[in-house]
């Protein structure tokens, strides 16, 4: 049997609900949703629209990437 700690547990919630968000996200959007760690917030996703050119600190956190979903061409 595997115990897991509730601040674990925890920290899995938020990861997956993260990547649920980034991945219902990205069905709508011409741009990469991006999962981000952050160690005072948790988890973050981010659209990569709204942000323009990623920092690289900021580069460095990606743990998911859901790919953008619509496309412009015809």
């Amino acid at each position: 049997m595997q115990m897991i700690s509730t601040n674990a547990a925890a920290d899995n919630a938020a990861y997956f609900a993260a990547v649920a968000y980034a991945e219902r996200r990205a069905q709508h959007s011409y741009f990469d949703q991006h999962v981000i760690a952050d160690k005072d917030l948790g988890y973050l996703a981010i659209d990569e629209g709204d942000y323009g050119a990623l920092s690289q600190p900021m580069i460095d956190r990606i743990v998911y990437t859901a790919a953008g979903g619509m496309l412009d061409e015809y």
